[in-house]
């Protein structure tokens, strides 16, 4: 695949920047490493590191589907590597909650209904693992500060607090602190993709707001909010300000315009995004990915981390 950078990336006030791509092949994936309010330009070094993450995500999702496996198991590989990454919001290198601990949140949904998610998860290496062990084995959908144990009977990897929490998050949070400023809003990592077998799956994980109050939880791990999958319709992973997502039920509010009013994925992220974040000036973005093949990424944010296959190789935005 060729490598191509999005060079009108860049969101005006009030504006939604959106691309819909068909199908490129038989299976396709999207992933988003958060939407944000940064408005200086990225130095070349750092772009380059960002868009490294996001280049070993997408090839870590696109290998699992090439290789005929699942639409779950290659958003939770391409999330997976997010988490890792000290640079996303997600996993290692999180943002901290006002008390300097890290809390993550994180979901997955299959195109039949099954779910799992997490919220102020503390002990898991990967959350996004958890979740989908919570889809796997649980009765339940959403647990919330789940125990050590439950990760390592699940023969999850777990990791102390040390882990997650980087230096560079730790200046984050005493500038907050210090200049009382006001705490970045933006900043989540997710999935989603159709596999050979027309079968779509979607993957969101996050660290939530830098500074947030402890136990505050997201619309990440909310399913209709910030994650969603359908059969019929679309998977979606959001991003960006998560109580304006989790009033608006954004995920699910796209996936009832195609159901209900025969809108097209383009049309339908384009409605809510206007109807449910810019009308109530709020921000954020999205991926999503149709059963037909075809991808939506979008955002009314400045910006948004993001990967995708276009028509001239892999489409990085940052």
């Amino acid at each position: 695949m060729r490598d191509t950078r999005d060079e009108e990336s860049v969101a005006r006030p009030g504006e939604t920047r959106l691309w819909s791509v068909p199908a490129q092949g038989p299976f396709s994936l999207a992933l988003h490493g958060g939407a944000g309010g940064r408005i200086e330009e990225l130095s070349a070094e750092r772009r380059e590191s960002f868009e490294a993450g996001l280049r070993r995500a997408h090839g870590a999702g696109r290998a699992v589907l090439a290789d005929g496996g699942t639409a779950l198991d290659a958003v939770c590989a391409a999330v997976e590597q997010l988490e890792d990454d000290p640079l996303f919001n997600a996993g290692r290198g999180a943002a901290l909650a006002a008390d300097g601990t890290v809390e993550h949140d994180a979901a997955v949904m299959d195109d039949d209904g099954r779910a799992g998610a997490v919220a102020v998860s503390r002990h898991a290496k990967n959350p996004v693992r958890l979740a989908r062990a919570v889809l796997e084995n649980s009765t339940h959908l959403l647990l919330v500060d789940p125990s050590r144990d439950l990760a390592t009977g699940w023969d999850l990897e777990v990791r102390e607090q040390e882990y997650f929490v980087t230096q560079a998050r730790r200046e984050q949070l005493e500038r907050i602190h210090a200049l009382r400023l006001a705490a970045p809003r933006h900043g989540t990592v997710g999935a989603v993709a159709r596999d050979r077998r027309g079968r779509v799956a979607a993957a969101t994980s996050t660290g939530g707001m830098a500074a947030q109050s402890t136990g505050r939880v997201g619309d990440s791990p909310v399913i209709g909010a910030g994650t969603y999958a359908r059969g019929d319709s679309l998977a979606v992973s959001c991003t960006g300000e998560g109580e304006a997502f989790i009033r608006g039920v954004v995920s699910y509010d796209i996936a009832a315009r195609m159901r209900y009013l025969g809108s097209s994925l383009p049309d339908a992220v384009r409605a809510t995004v206007h109807a449910e974040l810019t009308a109530k000036g709020a921000s954020g973005g999205l991926v999503a990915v149709a059963p037909d093949g075809s991808v939506v990424a979008a955002h009314n944010s400045p910006t948004m981390f993001a990967a995708f296959e276009g028509q001239d190789g892999l489409v990085l935005l940052t």
